[in-house]
């Protein structure tokens, strides 16, 4: 009995104190002067070591899908979580944030607080699931751009619950309507490259909503490309994209139409040339021509040729290509020199057969 209450005490505990914080942020979203953008702040601060004492038991915290995504803990996480168990207590807030949906970070602050509750609660009315639905991927769009602005990984549990519960589980998935399953493929799409899921591109392909203009479209990897594509030319953080670059060489050897053959193979070119409109940095440009090279093989010289006499067309940058091209030069000739020297190294200490 002792024991019972031993473990008992601690879920109290954590209940007690997911039901204050879910009464904070019901009178924050009651005061008319009160910042949305200041809440959604305060809900992707991670939880300090205390606070996970109080919420969670060392049990929770080690099967805890949200804490091994990236080793941190956030608050939409845990009260994520709490307005599944506890629906009703979820409810006051949902009602306040539609009516301040006119605001911004109001869809932010509905994505991240009720992501789950819409897939694993039960709703009666069809056109609650839409507007729902419809209201989530606005702002889980809105929110992992937020991950792409700043290059960091704070709302990877949201696209992770949003990519293996739902976009991989058909139970789940079915329970929206079509037009907000094409539109989450969509969004997933444009994101799993800097989420790192490539591994899981295949089952994500294969689990693709029916389009209603798949032959002018094409088909689920057809439509992958073009949102990829579409991606690239949005990104202005130069890791970002140099991520995206070479994580976009997974999709050799995919089978794709002509048209989007096409797009994908213009955005990389676009990336290869210095000037506007990208601007794209050594970096980027060099990331670029790799990709291009590995996915489109074919007219692979003719394409460098092209490049450098239009280069030749700017005198102003001779001189950095030039100097880049020596340092690279250099670099190489340096390299060639130290594995010469370390293999006769390696032949003159082995032992000399009799």
């Amino acid at each position: 009995m002792q024991h019972q209450e031993g473990e008992a005490s601690p879920r109290r505990r954590s209940s007690a104190y997911l039901n204050a914080l879910s009464l904070e942020i019901e009178k924050r979203l009651q005061r008319k002067r009160s910042s949305l953008q200041e809440l959604f702040a305060d809900l992707a601060l991670e939880i300090d070591d205390r606070a996970k004492d109080i919420i969670l038991s060392r049990e929770d915290l080690i099967s805890s899908p949200e804490y091994s995504v990236n080793d941190r803990l956030c608050f939409y996480d845990v009260l994520a979580n709490y307005y599944v168990r506890v629906p009703l207590r979820g409810k006051p807030i949902l009602d306040l944030i539609v009516q301040v949906w006119s605001q911004s970070f109001a869809s932010h602050t509905f994505a991240l607080l009720f992501h789950k509750w819409l897939f694993e609660v039960e709703l009666d009315h069809a056109d609650v699931l839409l507007r729902y639905s419809s209201a989530l991927v606005q702002g889980a769009t809105n929110v992992l751009w937020i991950d792409i602005q700043s290059n960091a990984r704070c709302f990877q549990s949201l696209f992770k619950y949003l990519l293996d519960e739902v976009a991989l589980e058909p139970t789940r998935l079915n329970k929206i309507p079509v037009q907000a399953q094409r539109d989450l493929y969509l969004l997933l799409s444009r994101f799993i490259f800097f989420y790192n899921a490539v591994e899981k591109l295949e089952s994500f392909l294969k689990l693709c909503p029916t389009f209603p203009n798949a032959i002018l479209v094409g088909g689920p990897a057809d439509i992958f490309v073009t949102e990829v594509a579409d991606q690239l030319q949005k990104l202005k953080v130069e890791p970002v994209l140099l991520h995206y670059l070479v994580q976009i060489k997974v999709l050799g050897g995919m089978q794709l139409r002509v048209a989007t053959s096409t797009r994908l193979k213009t955005c990389l070119y676009n990336f290869t040339s210095p000037g506007g409109p990208m601007y794209p940095t050594r970096a980027v440009r060099h990331a670029a021509w790799d990709a291009l090279d590995l996915l489109f093989p074919v007219g692979r010289y003719p394409r460098h040729l092209i490049n450098m006499f239009f280069r030749l067309l700017y005198p102003w940058y001779w001189p950095s290509s030039c100097w880049n091209f020596i340092l690279c030069y250099i670099k190489a000739m340096f390299y060639c020199l130290l594995r010469l020297i370390f293999s006769s190294w390696g032949k003159l200490r082995e032992p000399k057969r009799a």
